[in-house]
């Protein structure tokens, strides 16, 4: 009979280990025995001890490592670029100030179209024929976040298998983390370092609603628009905002019984395109059709491509819309600093506090809310 605790567990201090008694080992139970367990592995692993931390590059090491087509090096510099630390972004800035002499040679492609299109399948096939005409290839494609847990798949690589594992290939997918604004910076930031790192062609790929593709076209030298037929209203497709922004518009899925809708659709979409003035490049947007899946008609989307950058090559607009493009990242960058000092301010953020709680009260109204925080900001300049 066990009388107390004592009596089923026993405390060795040599080698601080508890052993179990068992009762059921007693004479009296014979032809039943409990063998000792296994002894527990430790919490923590014996060998994390023994890892070496990753070193921290300085300024002239991470320029070095994307002059020489340093994957690794490229990527951590774009993650400084994404951090919001401020120590990571004042080096990240001097990366990108040093890398500047190195860039601007490459063509930016920006790829849109509603979710479903196939934008990321047709990445894969658009990239594997730029690499077998010798060329280099970055993708940043721009994943959204969710509004509530702020989290992004970032599987766009996943549908990006052939590109994936190609050398001269790298993708980089980005949360946009509810604000498409700092994305679209540290998107172009990203496209600076690519450049310098050697990529002469970069295709940026929307996440295909909203303001994406005004952020997109304001970084990118040819903009496509990637469209379906056959799911629904083809009319649905011709919203006067992306066309105007549109250089060129693909029809995917032409295949198998699809392509005499996609063929309607293509004639649907150059009608409308007539009916806009002509852009500032002079360019004419075309359409063509073609099927990602099945790898057909590949060459004329980028027959279309390389016919526009011929066309604003000659006519001196590639190097306007480039100057152009600077100037608005410029005044963009303004905005955004403007904006992130404002709310970081100590008082602003006291004084925001009671002011919302007033509206909240109805005690003041939103408008007059907001010219009371604003002067008083300003009054401290």
């Amino acid at each position: 009979m066990l009388e107390s605790l004592d009596d089923i567990i026993t405390m060795t201090d040599n080698d601080n280990q508890v052993q179990m008694h068992h009762p059921e080992n007693d004479a009296q139970y014979t032809g039943l025995q409990v063998n000792a367990g296994v002894e527990q592995p430790p919490i923590v692993s014996p060998y994390i001890k023994n890892r070496k931390r990753r070193q921290q590059l300085s300024v002239s090491d991470y320029v070095e490592g994307i002059r020489k087509g340093n994957k690794a090096v490229l990527g951590q510099a774009v993650t400084l670029v994404e951090s919001l630390k401020p120590e990571h972004q004042v080096i990240a800035q001097e990366v990108i100030e040093k890398c500047l002499p190195y860039t601007g040679h490459s063509r930016r492609i920006g790829i849109t179209g509603v979710p479903g299109a196939g934008k990321s399948t047709s990445i894969d096939v658009f990239g594997m024929h730029v690499l077998r005409q010798g060329g280099k290839l970055a993708v940043l494609a721009i994943d959204p976040s969710s509004e509530r847990s702020k989290g992004s798949i970032l599987g766009d690589k996943t549908r990006m298998e052939k590109l994936a594992v190609q050398p001269d290939a790298f993708i980089r997918p980005s949360p946009s983390a509810g604000s498409l604004g700092g994305v679209a910076r540290k998107t172009r930031e990203t496209i600076v370092l690519c450049e310098a790192a050697g990529y002469d062609n970069i295709f940026v790929e929307t996440v295909g609603v909203g303001q994406s593709e005004i952020a997109v076209h304001s970084m990118v030298d040819f903009f496509l628009l990637i469209q379906i037929a056959g799911a629904g209203d083809e009319l649905q497709g011709i919203k006067r905002g992306i066309m105007e922004m549109a250089d060129g518009i693909a029809i995917n899925k032409a295949d198998g019984d699809n392509i005499e809708r996609a063929n309607l659709a293509a004639a649907q979409f150059r009608n409308a395109l007539h009916l806009f003035p002509l852009p500032p490049s002079g360019w004419l947007p075309e359409v063509t059709t073609y099927s990602g899946y099945y790898e057909l008609g590949i060459d004329g989307v980028w027959d279309m491509i390389d016919r526009y950058f011929d066309h604003v090559q000659k006519n001196g607009y590639f190097d306007e819309r480039r100057r152009q493009q600077e100037q608005y990242w410029m005044y963009e960058t303004i905005n955004e600093q403007l904006q992130t000092r404002f709310y970081s301010n100590p008082e602003v953020q006291r004084l925001l506090e009671v002011k919302k709680q007033m509206v909240l009260n109805n005690q003041q109204s939103s408008f007059v809310a907001a010219a009371d925080v604003l002067d008083y900001y300003y009054k401290q300049l």
